[in-house]
C-alpha cells in the first residue's frame, strides 16, 4: 500500500527472497523436449535441412500466417540475408531505428550498405513513420521497423510508404514472437519478417532465427543464401541447380537440435503470450493514475501484444526536483525488482565501432531523450 514504508527507507521489500525462489528460470526446461533432443542425437541426423528443421519452419510460418519459413543460425544473419535477398549492396542506404539492438543496423554494414538512423515515436518507442518518410533518398533500398520490447511498429503506415515508394519493408520481429497486428501475425506483413530465438527471447533455443515471406522467388534466394547455394529440397552433395550469378551464399544453417526446442516451445507460445499481454494490461491499469509514470504504448492495432520486456516511461518533469531516474532504480532494487535502461542510441553503444562516415543520422532527438532520461526496462 502507498502508506507502507519503502524498503529503501527501512520497510519490508515487496518481493521477498522466498517469493523470488518460486520464480522459474528462463528458458523453462521441459522433459518432453529433452527426450526429443536425445532422439535427434541418437539419430545422427543433426543438420542440413533435416525433418525437424522442416517441421519447425512450416509450423512457425503457419503460426504467423506466412507461406515460407527459412530457418537460420541466428537473428542477425536473418537480417543480413533478408537485405541481400532484396538486392541491397554496397553504397545503398537502409533506414533503421536509433533505439534498438545494434544488429539491425550492422546487418546493412555487413553488405557494405549504410544504415540511416531515424528517430522513434515517444509512446511506442518504435520507428517513426513520418521521420522515415523524410529520411528516404534515391539511395534508400529497404526500411527495417523494429517491434521493440512491448510494442509493434505502425505497419499500416509503413506498408503505405512501401506502396508509395516501392521500397520494401523488413520487419525486425526479434522481440515479437506471438504478436498479432490487425489480425495478422507480426513478421508476415512486410516483404520479409526476421525473428531471433536467442537465449532471452520469449521463444528461445539459445540461438536461432527465421525469415518469413510470401514471395516464392525471395524464399528461394533466402534458402540459397543460408544454405551455401543449395535450393530447397536438394540433398547434400546432389545440387540440382546453383544460385543466380552475384548471389553470395553462406553457411547460415540452423540445427535439428534447435528446431526441436523451438517446435516444442511453439506449442506453449500462444498461451504464454496471452498471459504476458493480460499481465501488462493489469499493470498498466494500476499505474494509470501515478503522475509521471506510464508503460510503453502497445501497438496501435495490436490484437495481441507480445512482450519481450516491460518498459516503463518516466516523465522527469513530474518528479520532485531532487529525484532522478537512478533514484527510482535504486528504490525498485530495494523492493526486489531490478531493472535496466534499454539499449540507448545504437550509435552510442559500447560495441558500435563504425566510423562516422559509415552511417547517417537523420534524426535522434527522441531516442536521446528517452534513453538518457525516461526509460526503465523490466
Amino acid at each position: 500500500m502507498a502508506s507502507e514504508k519503502l524498503a529503501i527507507n527501512g520497510g519490508k521489500p515487496a518481493i521477498t527472497e522466498a517469493a523470488r525462489r518460486t520464480l522459474k528460470p528462463w528458458p523453462i526446461p521441459d522433459e518432453k523436449t529433452a527426450e526429443r533432443l536425445k532422439q535427434v542425437y541418437m539419430s545422427g541426423n543433426w543438420s542440413f535441412n533435416g525433418p525437424r528443421e522442416q517441421e519447425f519452419s512450416r509450423k512457425f510460418a503457419d503460426y504467423c500466417g506466412s507461406r515460407h519459413g527459412i530457418f537460420m543460425a541466428n537473428g542477425t544473419v536473418t537480417l543480413q540475408s533478408a537485405l541481400h535477398a532484396l538486392g541491397v549492396k554496397a553504397g545503398d542506404e537502409v533506414i533503421v531505428p536509433g533505439n534498438t539492438w545494434i544488429a539491425t543496423a550492422m546487418a546493412a554494414c555487413y553488405l557494405g550498405a549504410r544504415p540511416v538512423i531515424v528517430d522513434v515515436e515517444p509512446d511506442t518507442l518504435c520507428l517513426d513513420p513520418e521521420q522515415t518518410r523524410d529520411a528516404i533518398t534515391s539511395k534508400t533500398r529497404a526500411i527495417i521497423p523494429v517491434h521493440l520490447f512491448g510494442s509493434i511498429a505502425d505497419m499500416d503506415r509503413f506498408m503505405a510508404i512501401s506502396r508509395e515508394t516501392g521500397i520494401p519493408v523488413i520487419e525486425d520481429a526479434a522481440h515479437a514472437q506471438g504478436g498479432v497486428w490487425k489480425g495478422r501475425g507480426v513478421g508476415s506483413i512486410g516483404k520479409i519478417g526476421s525473428f531471433s530465438f536467442q537465449q532471452s527471447k520469449t521463444l528461445s533455443s539459445g540461438e536461432g532465427g527465421i525469415c518469413l515471406t510470401d514471395d516464392d522467388e525471395i524464399a528461394d534466394k533466402l534458402y540459397r543464401i543460408k544454405h551455401i547455394g543449395y535450393g530447397s529440397g536438394q540433398r547434400q552433395g546432389q545440387a540440382a541447380s546453383g544460385p543466380a550469378p552475384g548471389l553470395v551464399c553462406h553457411n547460415f544453417r540452423g540445427l535439428e537440435f534447435t528446431a526441436v526446442i523451438l517446435t516444442e516451445g511453439l506449442r506453449r507460445l500462444k498461451a504464454q503470450t496471452a498471459r504476458r499481454d493480460a499481465n501488462a494490461r493489469y499493470l498498466a491499469g494500476l499505474l494509470k493514475d501515478v503522475p509521471g509514470i506510464s508503460l510503453q504504448a502497445r501497438g496501435r492495432r495490436a490484437n495481441v501484444q507480445s512482450y519481450y520486456m516491460l518498459t516503463v516511461l518516466v516523465d522527469p518533469k513530474a518528479l520532485k526536483p531532487d529525484v532522478t531516474l537512478q533514484d527510482i532504480k535504486t528504490a525498485l532494487a530495494a523492493e526486489g525488482l531490478h531493472c535496466g535502461s534499454g539499449y540507448g542510441p545504437d550509435y552510442r553503444h559500447m560495441l558500435w565501432n563504425l566510423p562516422r562516415r559509415a552511417f547517417r543520422i537523420h534524426s535522434s532527438a527522441m531516442v536521446e531523450e528517452t534513453s538518457n532520461r525516461r526509460m526503465l526496462t523490466l
